[in-house]
């Protein structure tokens, strides 16, 4: 990984960021208290955090790792300044964007929207708003 950003709560922090998650996995984090999931297939255990986007990164990420899903998918909307963990944007190896990663469990009171979301064709598409 390149160069990495603390992301401090208060000035330059992004007020919100977006996780692809599988609806039963947000299901179940409701019910502990915590979410755990890294990325598809992935536990934050494994990784060692979860991946996160903005918001004009979800639609291009969604059509990448989960064109081959017919599972209901969800889109968490995070709340940054809510955050437990500590929150780093980093160079994705292979990417000339940035993302950001959530290193630790997401709290779930972080989260303060969830919309549908999956494949429509060829494109990943998100309800609600």
């Amino acid at each position: 990984m390149g160069q990495a950003v603390s992301m401090a709560a208060g000035e330059g922090r992004p007020r919100r960021i977006f996780h692809i998650a599988f609806e039963r996995d947000w299901k179940v984090a409701r019910a502990a208290g915590s979410y755990e999931v890294s990325t598809r297939g992935l536990s934050l255990g494994e990784v060692g955090f979860i991946h996160a986007g903005f918001e004009r990164q979800v639609e291009s990420v969604g059509s990448t790792v989960y064109s081959d899903v017919t599972e209901p998918l969800v889109v968490l909307v995070i709340d940054t300044g809510r955050l437990e963990a500590p929150l780093l944007v980093e160079d994705v190896e292979g990417s000339d964007d940035v993302f950001p990663h959530i290193y630790g469990p997401l709290n779930i009171d972080a989260v303060v929207d969830v919309r549908p979301a999956g494949m429509s064709g060829a494109a990943f598409r998100v309800g609600g708003s």
